[in-house]
């Protein structure tokens, strides 16, 4: 038996294990669905995480990101019950994952960074092989494998051996059987990593239809999907938390200020001016100019101030034609950039 099949092997013995503990889970409405408190990991003398604090919560989707080996994989294997924690504390919709580890897992729905998959078994087999170990019923099971295959796009591909299908369609299969069970919560790591382009916005687009039915959180380094997916991003950088907060914000608070971008038909001189004399603006810059006397200014404010609805004003009672006014954050990749190349750290 080679190593990786005893591994394995070992895995679906511990999924027995958790999914046929039969006690009726409640979630306490008042805990967060997931909850790390100075969470510290070491691998021998080497830390690869220090003192991670977050919540998430109930029905939230939030992005978890850093370069590779800033210690997303480590986190969250430790929140699924992988492996335990060196020091600190972790609870999933209230139950401690270390001491209440069956009850906790049973909330989860886990999409490893390496998808678990015996490339031998035909799609449905597997599906009805994970949903017997879960302790479903038979005919819970087979209602859940014909609405996931569908929600994954999979029906061409229900008879089909595993070992047949492309990287895309496998990482489909671990994400249908991730939702098989219906879990409160749902735990992506590196959900795209390693398949086409194509198949990339469609697992996207499939994880985004996933959010209004699970507590979300995706491990990623790749900053466009937590863009399209999350509503709430969490920067670790070299084992530490460095940001938690949604991409607008971090943008407007490591600028300092928002940033709004105006396209005004008017006199150019006359415009900068007055937008320079408008309280709560900083600085002006004219970025373009048209050949019917209409600009495009990009105009640096403070963050402290609603400066927006006093430029429509300002325009408008000057008698200048306002044609666009739209506040532009930093994009996700400024903001990933800035936290990972300096020292700054910035959260809720």
């Amino acid at each position: 038996m080679s190593g990786d099949t005893v591994i394995k092997f070992l895995n679906e013995i511990i999924l027995f294990s958790i999914f046929n503990f039969r006690k009726v889970l409640v979630i306490n409405k008042n805990s967060s669905a997931i909850q790390l408190n100075g969470v510290t990991k070491y691998y021998g003398n080497y830390p690869a995480i220090t003192d991670i604090s977050f919540d998430v919560s109930l029905g939230e989707s939030v992005g978890f990101l850093g370069p590779n080996g800033a210690g997303k994989s480590t986190t969250m294997k430790i929140i699924t019950g992988f492996m335990p924690p060196t020091s600190g504390s972790v609870s999933i919709a209230g139950y401690d994952v270390v001491s209440e580890s069956l009850q906790a897992r049973r909330m989860i729905g886990y999409l490893p960074e390496t998808v678990p998959l015996y490339t031998d078994m035909v799609v449905r087999e597997y599906l009805y092989f994970m949903g017997k170990i879960r302790g479903m019923s038979n005919s819970k099971i087979n209602k859940r494998i014909d609405d996931v295959i569908e929600m994954c796009g999979l029906e061409i591909y229900r008879n089909s051996i595993i070992g047949k299908l492309s990287k895309g369609f496998r990482q489909r299969l671990g994400i249908s059987q991730a939702i098989l069970h219906e879990p409160e919560i749902l735990v992506l790591d590196e959900p795209t990593i390693g398949i086409d382009p194509i198949q990339v916005v469609e697992t996207r687009d499939l994880i985004k239809n996933l959010k209004g039915n699970h507590t979300l959180i995706v491990s990623t380094h790749i900053l466009p999907e937590a863009s399209a997916i999350c509503d709430r991003v969490i920067i670790i950088h070299e084992g530490e938390i460095v940001a938690i907060d949604s991409p607008d914000q971090l943008g407007n608070r490591l600028r300092g200020g928002v940033l709004i971008e105006l396209d005004i038909k008017g006199p150019r001189k006359q415009v900068v001016k007055a937008l320079q004399n408008l309280d709560g603006v900083r600085n002006v810059m004219r970025v373009t100019g048209e050949d019917d006397g209409t600009a495009t200014y990009s105009v640096d404010t403070d963050q402290s101030i609603d400066v927006s609805p006093k430029l429509a004003s300002l325009i408008v009672n000057s008698g200048w034609e306002l044609k666009k006014l739209e506040t532009l954050g930093m994009t996700l990749e400024e903001i990933f950039l800035k936290l990972t190349t300096t020292e700054e750290s910035i959260k809720e």
